[in-house]
């Protein structure tokens, strides 16, 4: 069944906001060795929810926005199974850090997308998304989020005995 209404926009545009700012705050969590359950499971189901309704919109081709939701999904499921059901132990507790800020920075990368297509100055800038200005603010936007990545890497490690 796919849907058009602006009601479903709303509701698909609210999702994924949720999902980035459930999201933010899960990730400045790890980055203080704390793992937000709340806040965790609201970004993973506001997520999931966002990139499935995104199969849900009318279309006659596979987009772009078709592929990311895909990889945002594969991406989803392992940060899934990593926390839920290998409880973040081990070698999961990076492959639950890796694939959640990927899965946020797919909603961030899409954020930014549908910024540069909406608000009328962004669109002036880069009517195409070829230009620059678009190219520049992705690039920024994946540079924050590799160094989020790292940094919540380096902060989950475990502590050893001669740190403690």
């Amino acid at each position: 069944m796919f849907f058009a209404s602006t009601t479903f926009t709303w509701i698909h545009t609210a999702l994924s906001l949720i999902g980035i700012a459930a999201g933010l705050v899960a990730a400045f969590g790890l980055l203080r060795r704390q793992l937000l359950r709340g806040w965790t499971a609201a970004f993973l189901a506001a997520t999931i929810l966002t990139s499935v309704t995104g199969f849900l919109f009318p279309f006659g081709q596979l987009l772009p926005s078709h592929g990311v939701g895909a990889i945002s999904l594969v991406v989803l499921a392992a940060a899934v199974l990593a926390l839920y059901v290998f409880r973040a132990e081990g070698g999961w507790r990076a492959v639950y850090v890796v694939s959640a800020i990927a899965s946020l920075y797919f909603n961030v990368f899409v954020l930014v997308v549908q910024a540069f297509r909406k608000v009328p100055a962004l669109h002036a800038l880069a009517p195409t998304e070829s230009e620059p200005p678009f190219a520049i603010a992705q690039g920024i936007v994946l540079l924050l989020f590799v160094a989020l990545t790292f940094a919540a890497l380096r902060a989950i490690r475990p502590r050893t005995a001669a740190a403690a």
